[in-house]
């Protein structure tokens, strides 16, 4: 495998707040609160260690949570691991999308993995735990439930809603059915179909096969996988939850910090309400209201006095969930985190949190922007080789590329720039004379050397068109490579699923992913097999 680095500015596929984040942008340094660094570390630790998390509750309820699981020896020992007040996590999080969804799920977790080993080697008397938490009750089902695969879109078909991760799997068997027929029936390179079709059938909901699956991709790995969504941990968050609803702090905080991102060229992401939790029913998520003085829950008959909402609360934290706004104050409660590895998306609403945190007393924690992957596969690698283009080249739209190669690649002359500037001149001291004989002559002219330069342009496009016919093959070649490695001029890890790359590579993938995505070396990472 041969790795190489593109720098942020120069992948157009990023969004301008995601490359001035990676770059450290001087504008946005007021709404983060470390710089991403190793030695910056130290202080996180100090500062997060003043947080008092409920360690014994963190260990109880992830004991629980893999207590099903076999070949989970590793993941005990690194949650076991938490009871020492010197051990930290590193967490990167992901919705249950059906078999992990977009590649940079996976590449989100090979971030965090290869972050907490350099951690663990620079403070040896610290011990860093990479965590991935599954994100499991939204309801937004029509982003988690497709996966593409070999050029093909996988879709799970569902008709009840609610939080996701508690979706029966028996509805399922549809979409497993059409992973084996695409993959080729049971005896799939790596056995990695019988390893999907284990963890989608063996657990009731789907939030426990998602864990169970990405525990088993990375078992070997020091990764542990959380599925937040337990009573436990609503208990504790519990008191925050209650200032949300009933004191509305968050809106105010958050509604301020996009008025500041904004003057500073950065437009809002969230939309903060005034509470900003829904009530979890069963096969319903729906919003908290307080709307004429009562709480409610909206697109229901449920409503509630203060001292009513404050019992239910109290009774059943479970039934209440966190929004997006609210999400990162759960994780930074429950975890002893240090750091967020997100997307250029998921940062961006992490930079509209930093006065938030302050108000509900907890540390805010260093934000990393995780690694972004092409990866190459062998066949398109030699094609790239034989026409003499690389990624950098392939990150353009295809005419464009197609474009340049032509003009590289032919042996006649394609372009009439000296010709339009022989043109220029013409008219230029034609307008002067008409000028000195009729003033009024001197428009014409110019006039006329514009219309006279526009059939110049339209010839030179002719001859390209022309020309191109000569490479069609190359053309085709050329667009094959982009909709392999730039699919829908996007980029490849928000389209393919991991299959497309562990279907040629195996188990290598992963060890090479580990090793070469550090996010703390900035750039695109060009993984070329």
């Amino acid at each position: 495998m041969h790795i190489d680095r593109i720098p942020f500015p120069d992948v157009p596929q990023f969004s301008q707040r995601d490359v001035a984040y990676a770059t450290g942008a001087e504008n946005l340094k007021p709404f983060f609160k470390y710089p991403v660094s190793l030695e910056a570390f130290e202080d996180v630790m100090a500062d997060k260690a003043k947080d008092n998390t409920d360690r014994k509750l963190l260990v109880d309820e992830l004991l629980a949570q893999y207590e099903s699981f076999k070949n989970a020896d590793a993941a005990r020992t690194q949650v076991q691991s938490l009871l020492d007040e010197n051990t930290f996590t590193v967490i990167t999080a992901h919705q249950p999308s059906l078999f992990t969804g977009p590649l940079y799920f996976i590449y989100k977790i090979c971030s965090t993995i290869n972050l907490s080993r350099q951690l663990n080697e620079r403070y040896p008397d610290k011990h860093i735990v990479p965590l991935f938490i599954m994100g499991g009750e939204d309801h937004d089902f029509d982003e988690i439930n497709h996966a593409r695969i070999k050029g093909e879109m996988i879709r799970w078909e569902q008709e009840v809603g609610g939080s996701v991760a508690m979706l029966s799997t028996t509805s399922l068997a549809p979409a497993l059915s059409a992973l084996k027929e695409l993959l080729g029936g049971e005896f799939t390179p790596f056995g990695i179909h019988d390893r999907i079709q284990r963890a989608y059938t063996k657990h009731k909901t789907y939030g426990e096969a998602t864990v169970a699956f990405v525990h088993d991709l990375f078992k070997d790995t020091e990764l542990v996988v959380a599925n937040p969504s337990r009573k436990a941990f609503k208990e504790a968050f519990r008191p925050m939850m209650e200032r949300e609803i009933f004191e509305q702090l968050s809106q105010p905080l958050i509604e301020k910090a996009q008025s500041e991102l904004t003057a500073a060229g950065y437009s809002g992401q969230a939309h903060a309400r005034e509470i900003n939790l829904f009530y979890l029913s069963p096969g319903r998520r729906d919003r908290i209201v307080f709307q004429g003085g009562v709480y409610g829950v909206l697109d229901t008959d449920k409503v509630f006095s203060e001292a009513e909402f404050r019992e239910e609360l109290a009774s059943y934290p479970e039934r209440f969930s966190p929004n997006v706004v609210m999400r990162p104050l759960f994780q930074e409660l429950i975890f002893p985190n240090l750091a967020y590895i997100g997307g250029g998306g998921e940062l961006a609403y992490w930079l509209e949190r930093k006065e938030q945190f302050s108000a509900f007393g907890l540390n805010f924690p260093m934000l990393i922007r995780r690694n972004s992957v092409v990866w190459v596969d062998a066949k398109s690698g030699k094609k790239m080789d034989k026409l003499g283009l690389s990624v950098r080249d392939l990150l353009r739209h295809d005419d464009l590329i197609i474009r340049d190669f032509v003009a590289k690649h032919t042996k006649n002359e394609l372009s009439l720039a000296d010709e339009l500037a022989q043109l220029k001149g013409l008219f230029e001291t034609m307008s002067l004379k008409a000028k000195a004989i009729d003033p009024t002559l001197e428009a014409a002219a110019l006039a006329e050397g514009t219309r006279q330069r526009k059939i110049v342009e339209q010839f030179e496009s002719r001859l390209r068109r022309v020309e191109k016919t000569k490479f069609d093959r190359e053309m085709t070649t050329i667009r094959e490579l982009r909709a392999t490695l730039f699919p829908g001029n996007s980029l490849q890890e928000r389209k393919d699923n991991f299959l497309n790359v562990y279907l040629e590579s195996g188990e290598e993938m992963f060890p090479v992913l580990l090793e070469a995505l550090d996010p703390l070396t900035p750039g695109m990472v060009v993984v070329k097999a």
